[in-house]
This record gives structure tokens, C-alpha cells and sequence, in this order.
């Protein structure tokens, strides 16, 4: 198989991803009932950790199909397993934090790493953060698990089920 064949191969699945990404948002949201347009904060939680595995298990099932297609040792499945080796971190580091942010006293918490970006984004079961309690989230990400400081982002969202 040629180089250009699997670049034009890598790139339609890579596209193929986006496109079912964008389908998965579009189709969730016309299947939800149109009195019920919000997701409601008692359910935030679990329901954004469902839509990430969700997608997550799509990309992973996407790069199995690559990895299995292609020669070991080629650059598209060089390319493939490091993917897949980063999505893992990514999935590894999130649980990480997720669970040193509960263990500082939150019902729940959830982490989201950008895999394009380097921003962390961070949701906390609170109905407000005072300044210590937002250091404390800063720092456990700052210091533990080494994100850059500018690309922090912490936002407190109240669940009814705390």
C-alpha cells in the first residue's frame, strides 16, 4: 500500500470520527423531549461521564479497526497506537484528578482533558467555590498532576443529588 493511500485512508477515518462526534450531539439532542431542552444538574455528572465513555469507546473501537488493518511497524499504525496510548493517559489522568478533587470533601467532580488542547477543564459538585477552595483545585492540578496554570478552567455546578 502506498503512502498516499494511507494518508487518504487515515484522514477518512479521522473524519469519519468527527462526523459520528457531530451525529452522537445532534441525535441526543433531538431524541431529548423538547419540554426538557436543559440536561438538569442533578443528573450533569453522570450524564457527562456517559456521553464521554461513550465517545471515548468510539475512538478506541475506531483505532482497534485501524490497528488491525494495517501492517505493525507502518507510520498509520505507529500513528494509530499513539493515539490510543494518549486517549488511555488522558482517561487515566482524568480519574486521577477526578478523585483527588473528591477527596478534598466534593460530592463529585469531573475532569475534562482537551486531547486537542492543552486546556483541563473542571467541573465541581458546589454551588460556589471560595477563594481557598478554588487554590486547593488549582493546585492539585498545577502541582500533582502537572497542567499548565493558564490553561486551567474551574467552574462550580450544584447537582441536586449532593
Amino acid at each position: 500500500m502506498s503512502k498516499t493511500k494511507k494518508i487518504i485512508i487515515m484522514s477518512g477515518l479521522v473524519l469519519l470520527l468527527a462526523v459520528t462526534a457531530v451525529f452522537n450531539f445532534v441525535l441526543a439532542g433531538a431524541a431529548s423531549d423538547p419540554g426538557d431542552d436543559v440536561t438538569t444538574t442533578a443528573n450533569y455528572f453522570t450524564t457527562y461521564r456517559t456521553e464521554r465513555n461513550t465517545t471515548r469507546n468510539e475512538e478506541l473501537l475506531q483505532l482497534d479497526s485501524i490497528l488491525e488493518s494495517t501492517e505493525a511497524g507502518s507510520e498509520a499504525y505507529n500513528e494509530a497506537m499513539a493515539l490510543k496510548l494518549e486517549i488511555v493517559g488522558m482517561m487515566e489522568r482524568e480519574l486521577l484528578l477526578e478523585t483527588y478533587i473528591k477527596s478534598i470533601g466534593y460530592a463529585d467532580a469531573v475532569v475534562s482533558i482537551g486531547l486537542d488542547s492543552d486546556n483541563v477543564n473542571v467541573f465541581v459538585n458546589a454551588t460556589e467555590l471560595s477563594y481557598n477552595d478554588f487554590l486547593t483545585i488549582y493546585n492539585i492540578l498545577t502541582e500533582e498532576a502537572g497542567c499548565d496554570p493558564a490553561n486551567v478552567n474551574i467552574m462550580p455546578i450544584h447537582s441536586e443529588n449532593s
